[in-house]
């Protein structure tokens, strides 16, 4: 299947193995983390990231919006903590940073010790309305939103307008996934956060992202458009730098980077290399599956190819009957998803857990 027909595929539906090397030491000093629930949960709701430029259903011309995320932390007094970012689903057509499962696990890792931070990022909500226009009325209409070029394979591949809104709001999420990002190094100091412990992680669409923003280059979804184009990019952090440690990925999918390639005229093997991130992966088998299964087996030939550490978690429901999309009650082995995270995190970043 084509790269464009299977975001077609994608679009109209969307909407254990590892392998044995030993964990990778860093030369600082270690942060300690809790085995159990420890600290009081501080939270502080809807800070602004950065900004975006948006459509609503009525304008002519795109207006920029604040991006925002919540970020939770430990009422303690180290200096030294590991942070989680985590983006939430919604086949890049709604969802949200506030999703319960989503503060569950938010609670769960920062009364262990870790900043978990919850980001928001826009969707085809704010791409306004592009029905009945020319495909040269799109593209001006997301000047500066989107690349040109992403926004003509969309019109390719699509079937409809519904389609090329979400496609192009794949790209709107990767480039907001990275400045969320960005910001958290730039306010490290201020949140006690070792950037040499980063984490990502997201469900479904937000898994999609996590993966391209682990495995892509630093400069992609970033310098595609202009500044003259696009004013908001100066809000983003644009001179700082990060290094994921670990991916986590819950019913996900590498379209992202698929597309990327298909855009760029680019090898799928142009995109990873031996340093990308480890990677720990949670799916189901359950036939109802939006984001099927071989793609996280795709994935993972890929890393073992390369050798770089993942493992891949085959979810089950409760009863112990495949689990589908969406299973955030998922158990294996008796545990739920943030033990299972949590134990890949504190034994392939070799926290110290007390």
């Amino acid at each position: 299947m084509s790269k464009v027909a299977y975001l077609t595929v994608f679009a109209v539906f969307l909407f254990t193995a590892c392998s044995e090397e030993e964990p990778i030491a860093i030369d600082n000093v270690i942060p300690v983390v809790q085995a159990e629930s420890s600290f009081t949960v501080l939270k502080e709701e809807n800070i602004s990231y950065a900004e975006g430029l948006s459509h609503n259903m009525t304008s002519t011309s795109s207006f920029a919006i604040p991006l925002k995320l919540d970020i939770y932390y430990p009422d303690n007094n180290t200096t030294n903590r590991p942070v989680f970012m985590f983006i939430h689903g919604g086949g890049f057509t709604g969802g949200t940073k506030t999703k319960p499962e989503i503060v569950d696990m938010a609670n769960f890792y920062a009364s262990r010790g870790w900043v978990f931070v919850s980001v928001d990022y826009r969707t085809t909500e704010e791409l306004g309305t592009i029905q009945g226009m020319t495909p040269e009325e799109v593209v001006s209409y997301y000047t500066g939103i989107a690349p040109q070029e992403w926004i003509d394979n969309a019109l390719q591949g699509a079937q409809n307008s519904d389609q090329v809104q979400q496609a192009t709001a794949m790209y709107l999420a990767q480039r907001d996934a990275k400045a969320a990002l960005r910001w958290i190094v730039a306010n490290a100091v201020a949140y006690n956060i070792n950037t040499d412990y980063i984490t990502v992680g997201g469900a479904s669409a937000g898994a999609i992202t996590t993966i391209a923003l682990g495995i892509s280059n630093k400069e992609d979804f970033r310098d595609e458009i202009s500044i003259n184009d696009d004013p908001t990019l100066s809000t983003t952090n644009l001179n700082e730098s990060y290094e994921v440690r670990s991916m986590l990925y819950f019913w996900g999918s590498n379209i992202k980077l698929d597309v990327f390639e298909a855009v760029y005229a680019l090898n799928q093997y142009d995109r990873y290399d031996v340093n990308d991130p480890e990677l720990f992966m949670g799916h189901g088998t359950a036939e109802d599956l939006v984001t099927p299964y071989e793609e996280a087996l795709e994935l993972q030939e890929v890393y073992n190819s390369l050798g770089i550490y993942n493992k891949l978690v085959t979810l089950l429901k409760p009863n112990g009957a495949p689990a589908g999309h969406g299973a955030w009650n998922a158990i294996v082995d008796g545990k739920g998803l943030s033990e299972l995270t949590f134990d890949f995190l504190t034994d392939r970043q070799q926290l110290i857990v007390e």
